[in-house]
């Protein structure tokens, strides 16, 4: 009698703790990230009456008595099920669509390191995109080229980043050539077209380049340089070429011949700056040259619009936002519309994330259970995709837990009438003496 009264201790006791871990998950039913807690029992020790016994001399075999002795926790697992999605359009609040978990830390080395699902992460003042505890968010470093490199560090948004000046290596021309204007007369401006574009040096000054066509004969045309100036200050600079020899030939259906020039070279010479710079055939760098493509003018009876383009080149530049794209990659974004890259953000996954413990403040740490953390980047190798400006919500299902509740309630409800059906039962015990 008394064994069926500490079954039923033990089941309160369970049906208890169970009921702790559905308090935690509704508790956590808006928390960023969270991963929900389920528990499930197993009976205790069972007491052998009587062993089990072989059929022998004509007689059946009889199977064990056993008296349960109670009840345990089997398991307490988090479920690492995906939490649905809440958008929220801040660029900081990151979430990752797949397998694979955010590494934050607060050791200055970055060797104490943390993972979570949550991201909602924020920038403190030296830019170190943080999480709401401070742990700073580790990442793969860029170069001063934007280049990703092996390093892990913080991801940082700096401020006062600063990108570097490019000269205009490659000038393209694109549009149509009239057929039908006439070709130059003496001084004459029929049978001329003029057209010009912006420039850059190795400092980001600008430069204007005026190009002047003229037909010479009827599928022949002249190109020449007329003039390269300081956009700034109007000031004429030196240039030397070949343009002599630079003679644009069209066929009866208007596309350049192969004895036609389709490339030239443009050599600019000033002190203090460098221009040019394109990569050659033989692999090495033209300094001070520029390759102009014509390889894309027609000559068609339409329109005149035919118009240079410099293909790079651009002033220097200062920080003046960032995205996070689905890689991971923080993009910085500069005055002079250049883009570059600052860092890209780690991902970790485990062969058994159920073996990961819970620290608090939404954070895991790995267990000799979870196995050894691999690291990676998002949408690669197994990773999910990163989506900014979305937040994974708690995958608590609040219908699943209510009815937990129910179960877990009555079951405590039962186990307590154990310990009282046994109480009156040791008091009809006692009161035999009377």
């Amino acid at each position: 009698m008394m064994r069926s009264m500490y079954s039923g201790v033990s089941g309160l006791r369970v049906h208890q703790n169970k009921m702790d871990v559905i308090g935690n998950n509704i508790a956590n039913v808006n928390t960023v990230g969270y991963k929900k807690g389920t528990m499930s029992f197993q009976e205790v020790f069972s007491q052998v009456i009587r062993g089990a016994s072989a059929p022998q001399d004509g007689r059946g075999g009889t199977n064990p008595q056993q008296i349960g002795l109670g009840v345990n926790i089997g398991a307490i697992n988090t479920i690492h099920t995906k939490g649905p999605a809440q958008r929220t359009d801040n660029p900081e609040d990151l979430m990752i669509d797949g397998e694979g978990f955010f590494v934050v830390s607060d050791d200055t080395n970055f060797e104490n390191r943390f993972y979570t699902r949550a991201g909602n992460f924020t920038l403190d003042r030296d830019g170190n995109l943080v999480t709401a505890d401070g742990y700073k968010v580790l990442g793969y470093q860029a170069d001063e080229n934007g280049e990703i490199i092996s390093t892990v560090g913080g991801i940082q948004v700096n401020r006062s980043e600063t990108v570097a000046p490019t000269t205009t290596k490659e000038i393209e021309f694109k549009g149509n050539l009239d057929s039908r204007i006439p070709k130059v007369e003496d001084d004459s401006e029929k049978g001329v077209h003029k057209t010009d574009t912006i420039i850059k040096d190795s400092l980001g000054n600008s430069y204007t380049v005026t190009f002047r066509f003229e037909k010479n004969e009827e599928k022949r045309w002249a190109v020449i340089v007329e003039k390269i100036a300081n956009q700034a200050s109007e000031e004429p600079i030196e240039h030397s070429n070949d343009w002599n020899d630079v003679e644009l030939i069209f066929d009866e259906y208007g596309k350049l011949t192969d004895e036609s020039t389709k490339v030239a070279t443009l050599t600019i010479e000033k002190d203090g700056v460098k221009f040019g710079g394109y990569l050659g055939e033989d692999g090495q760098h033209e300094e001070n040259s520029l390759k102009i493509d014509f390889s894309k003018l027609t000559q068609y009876a339409n329109d005149m619009d035919a118009k240079p383009y410099a293909i790079d080149g651009n002033s220097s530049g200062k920080l003046e936002g960032y995205a996070i794209d689905a890689g991971g990659v923080v993009v910085g974004i500069f005055t002079n519309g250049e883009k570059k890259a600052l860092g890209q953000l780690m991902l970790a996954k485990f062969d058994n994330p159920m073996g990961l413990q819970k620290t608090g403040g939404n954070f895991f740490v790995d267990t000799r259970n979870s196995g050894e953390p691999q690291y990676g980047t998002a949408g690669t190798s197994g990773y999910g995709p990163i989506a900014p400006g979305t937040l994974e919500m708690s995958n608590v299902d609040l219908s699943m837990e209510f009815t937990e509740m129910i179960t877990t309630q009555r079951g405590f409800q039962a186990n307590s009438r154990i310990i009282t059906t046994s109480d009156e039962m040791l008091q009809e015990l006692v009161n035999m003496k009377r």
